[in-house]
């Protein structure tokens, strides 16, 4: 029964890889359109709610997949709900040979590849795999804005960030989304003192002006190239 049940999945499994690269073979024949968009992505550090913003460029096929790179970094001054300076106490010796505290803030920044594949869509409702590779630096600060002219030592970091998003069309051009994700964080913790692997949950108000101006001139050249508007 084992050895069936595991033919069984390694069956499944070629399959299901088999008919993902036919899809993305399809997909990839067609012409493609500029992805170019702001995001911000709410998770943890040591258990303490955060905001990592960031941008992102690239392409999309098919509103079905999207390609692109993008770098981002953890949000560190505003206000709100969310933790925007962690904070974490160093002991330095001043020139009089005393110890002083020094307040450093969190930082970190990193720049990422990712891909974005629907896998189900009807009418109104999408989802869709997003998952994104990156490497950057985590290192203590002082002050809340970033600052590239400061020396304080820099840690690298590797992420990997698979998830989950689900996404509702109020209109052909509007709608609501929600990702759920989750952020492996490979780093030295033990240097940084920080977990930074975490699940993150962000919830979004979708505008596709492109659809809207589909929809304002239906009789435009544009729109009998690109359009029309679709769900």
């Amino acid at each position: 029964m084992r050895h069936f049940l595991f033919v069984s999945f390694i069956f499944f499994t070629h399959y299901c890889r088999a008919q993902l690269l036919d899809s993305l073979h399809a997909i990839l024949k067609h012409k493609y359109s500029i992805d170019a968009r702001l995001e911000s992505r709410n998770s943890f550090v040591n258990n303490k709610l955060i905001s990592v913003s960031g941008v992102r460029l690239g392409v999309v096929f098919q509103r079905k997949l999207k390609i692109g790179f993008g770098i981002s970094w953890l949000k560190t001054s505003g206000n709100g709900v969310l933790r925007t300076g962690i904070k974490k106490d160093f002991y330095v010796s001043n020139s009089f040979g005393k110890i002083d505290t020094v307040n450093k803030y969190l930082k970190l920044a990193y720049a990422c590849v990712y891909m974005d594949l629907v896998f189900y869509k009807i009418k109104q409702w999408q989802l869709s795999i997003p998952l994104q590779f990156g490497f950057g630096n985590v290192w203590f600060e002082e002050g809340k804005k970033y600052s590239l002219k400061k020396t304080d030592k820099k840690y690298l970091m590797f992420l990997y960030e698979p998830g989950i998003t689900v996404q509702y069309k109020i209109t052909r051009w509007a709608g609501l989304g929600a990702d759920v994700a989750y952020r492996f964080a490979f780093q030295n913790s033990k240097k940084t003192g920080e977990r930074l692997s975490s699940p993150s949950l962000t919830f979004k108000a979708l505008f596709w002006f492109d659809q809207l101006y589909y929809e304002l001139f239906p009789k435009s050249a544009v729109t009998k190239k690109y359009g029309p508007a679709a769900w």
